[in-house]
């Protein structure tokens, strides 16, 4: 009987540890600059330091660009080097410091800074060949850069979910090595791989990517062979980071949801299924919940396991759930 009761025990214990974590929104989370009425046009993404300082980009209005908020939510300063086109960008802490690694939509441009904003790297778009990239009514190839992440052994990838769906592969010092994947193309037949991240869940590490016209989140090897489908039927997945033994996932049809490694659903947060609310940027203010999204388009945690959304609107919103 005892050792019964201790098998009960440990196995209730493993299944508690393996538990996502419960979660607890805030209310009215970030304060808005003096003078300013909204958070600025929102098409971006949210990154936080390890001093626990967020970073959201932002698109239109007075204080376009990369801006910083305490972790109180007060706004801090703007990035001085980053540019105001940041559609996916993250922090990441290397050997030699902390940067911010991101992808300028407009330009194909690939950032490497420092956290004050100094330009550590600049790979143009010119660096990935012409035959990845889509072309215009000019004839010449365009790119339209939504996302990118980092290796643990420093090497870029960086996705065009608004062109031709290909990842683009550099090493750390920005030389371009190769690109993979595609729109419509097999294996991957791809249809906006939105946004990427490095899933170290795994050994060795894969990329995971949110392939959001098809409704599913997608495997791949770093050395880009299609591993399969993790999720599907998804609400447009938009945005995915790895926390713990989660992926969790922005869907901008109104809803964050946690992954386990089999791809299965732990936990989802903030769904809102009020018609007319979600999958848009034009949700007003007046009809904004605290708790409930409309239409994530970037998601992050800080050191403690708090959660941070950042949505795609007109008006610029960031959601904070903290860890329980």
């Amino acid at each position: 009987m005892k050792k019964l009761f201790a098998l009960s025990f440990i196995l209730g214990a493993l299944a508690l540890s393996s538990r996502a974590a419960d979660y607890q929104p805030v209310a009215d989370w970030f304060k808005l600059p003096n003078g300013q009425e909204s958070m600025g046009n929102q098409h971006g993404d949210v990154a936080v330091s390890s001093k626990g300082e967020v970073y959201v980009s932002i698109l239109g209005g007075p204080k376009a660009g990369l801006q910083v908020y305490s972790d109180a939510g007060n706004y801090l300063r703007n990035v001085k080097g980053a540019p105001k086109d940041f559609h996916g960008f993250v922090i990441h802490k290397n050997k030699d410091g902390e940067f911010i690694y991101g992808a300028s939509v407009g330009s194909g441009t690939i950032y490497k800074l420092t956290l004050g904003g100094d330009v550590v790297l600049k790979i143009p778009g010119s660096a990935i060949p012409d035959e990845f990239k889509k072309k215009g009514r000019d004839g010449k190839g365009t790119l339209r850069l939504t996302a990118m992440d980092i290796a643990p052994n420093g090497d870029l990838f960086v996705v065009d979910g608004y062109s031709n769906d290909y990842v683009h592969h550099f090493d750390a010092s920005g030389k371009y090595l190769k690109s993979f994947g595609g729109r419509g193309k097999a294996p991957y037949n791809f249809s906006t791989l939105h946004k990427i991240a490095i899933d170290t869940r795994f050994s060795p590490p894969r990329i995971i990517g949110t392939d959001r016209a098809n409704m599913r989140v997608v495997h791949m090897t770093l050395d880009g062979k299609f591993l399969g489908v993790v999720a599907k039927d998804l609400l447009l997945p938009a945005a995915v980071v790895i926390r713990g033994d989660y992926a969790v996932i922005g869907e901008i049809k109104g809803r964050v949801t946690f992954l386990d490694k089999e791809g299965k659903v732990a936990k989802q947060l903030g769904y809102n299924d009020v018609a007319g609310e979600t999958g848009t940027n034009k949700t007003p203010p007046a009809k904004w919940r605290t708790g409930f999204v409309t239409a994530p388009h970037g998601v992050a945690f800080n050191a403690a396991g708090d959660l941070f959304v950042s949505e795609y609107s007109t008006f610029g919103r960031v959601h904070r759930w903290n860890q329980k």
